[in-house]
């Protein structure tokens, strides 16, 4: 199928893009400040939803971020030395990352590209096995704007994360949290509940489709190892410091209704020999904060769905 993903798109979804609704028109304007507060069980103010990004770079392609800058500044295809970086994360950081979640008693989301169910199997049976939700990430780490036919991709990412793991994903997340006007969609049409692309609020939103509402969970990209680590080049614990900061604020907020705050890191990023320590430090700190619980997409999508219906 992955001949039929990458083929010349047809004048349908030409005409679907054209049509779509532009964001505005999926989800009004709304200030926090106007909103009823929103309550979480129990003592809870704060949910902490911590995504682990587990990708595939396909070698005979451009790679999706680089480490290491090329000879005379042009990519070159194959890129062995950013290949192999991606690939370390894969071999050795995602077992620190396995390892540190399992040491504070947090399951995670798995963001996964389906095609690591075929590659590298051990991978996503190891989140499984520890508990982890996994989130179709699609079949592989390419842009949506260069997939031409999305819904035969995102079929495809569904039926192999299916078989794999028994269970049907209930929630997406675009590569890079691309895109097009028409892809959520496509999404809901797919049967998913919940995305995690947009990064335009502290608590979930409904969002229109053609097919119905899908809830919106705010992922982030301030609070991402990659913007942090690589974008912005800064120290190994400048993610421990940045949680700390959000948390606090967030937590302040709180009073006046539940926040949710995520965090997303990658294997080959937080899992490096200079980062993981930190990284734990982290989790440490997001362990014995009050007020806290840590939940995975479904179970805010869950939550969510539950308060605005009853209120």
């Amino acid at each position: 199928m992955t001949d039929k993903i990458n083929s010349i798109g047809n004048k349908d979804a030409t005409a679907e893009e054209a049509t779509a609704m532009k964001p505005h028109e999926r989800l009004a304007y709304s200030a926090m400040i106007q909103r009823p507060p929103l309550k979480l069980p129990g003592d809870a103010r704060v949910v902490i939803w911590p995504v682990v990004n587990i990708e595939e770079w396909d070698i005979t392609r451009s790679m999706p971020r680089s480490a290491s800058p090329p000879p005379g500044g042009i990519p070159p295809v194959p890129d062995m030395p950013n290949w192999t970086w991606h690939e370390y994360g894969m071999r050795v950081g995602i077992w620190r990352i396995f390892d540190a979640f399992k040491k504070y008693g947090i399951s995670a989301t798995m963001s996964l590209n389906a095609k690591v169910c075929e590659t590298r199997p051990l991978v996503p049976e190891t989140a499984l096995k520890n508990g982890w939700e996994i989130m179709a990430h699609c079949y592989e780490q390419i842009p949506i704007q260069k997939i031409t036919d999305q819904r035969a991709m995102i079929a495809q990412t569904v039926e192999v994360i299916q078989k794999f793991s028994g269970m049907k994903p209930q929630g997406w997340l675009g590569p890079g949290r691309s895109q097009t006007f028409a892809t959520l969609d496509y999404v809901k049409e797919a049967g998913f509940r919940w995305f995690g692309d947009w990064v335009l609020d502290d608590q979930p939103q409904l969002v229109k489709t053609n097919g119905g509402p899908l809830v919106s969970i705010p992922y982030t990209v301030e609070l991402n190892d990659i913007a942090i680590m690589l974008t912005n080049a800064q120290e190994s614990d400048a993610m421990l410091i940045r949680m700390k900061d959000s948390l606090e604020r967030v937590y302040a907020e709180s009073a006046n209704g539940a926040r949710i705050l995520a965090f997303g890191v990658h294997p080959y990023i937080s899992g490096a020999t200079h980062r993981i320590k930190y990284f734990e430090m982290m989790l440490e700190f997001l362990s014995n904060h009050p007020g806290v619980v840590f939940w995975n997409g479904s179970q805010i999508c869950d939550w969510f769905e539950t308060t605005i219906s009853a209120s």
